[in-house]
């Protein structure tokens, strides 16, 4: 991945296609931050899921972060 973002907050439907958009982020690098969220809307459940690339000390947000 070129350019990588310091930290991502990844979203989507709870299926497969989820679960590999957090697996590709792990494979280049991230790693998880804080707590997976759930949420119902109109009977569809979304996930979202921080990640942060280590080291960076920042976020893009200019927090600092471990």
């Amino acid at each position: 991945m070129t350019n990588q973002k310091t930290y991502r907050f990844l979203t989507g439907p709870d299926d497969a296609s989820f679960c590999q958009k957090v697996s590709d982020a792990l494979a280049a690098g991230y790693v998880l931050h804080g707590d997976s969220v759930m949420l119902s809307h109109d009977g569809d459940v979304i996930c979202g899921q921080a990640v942060i690339l280590p080291g960076t000390g920042r976020d893009d947000q200019g927090r600092d972060h471990d």
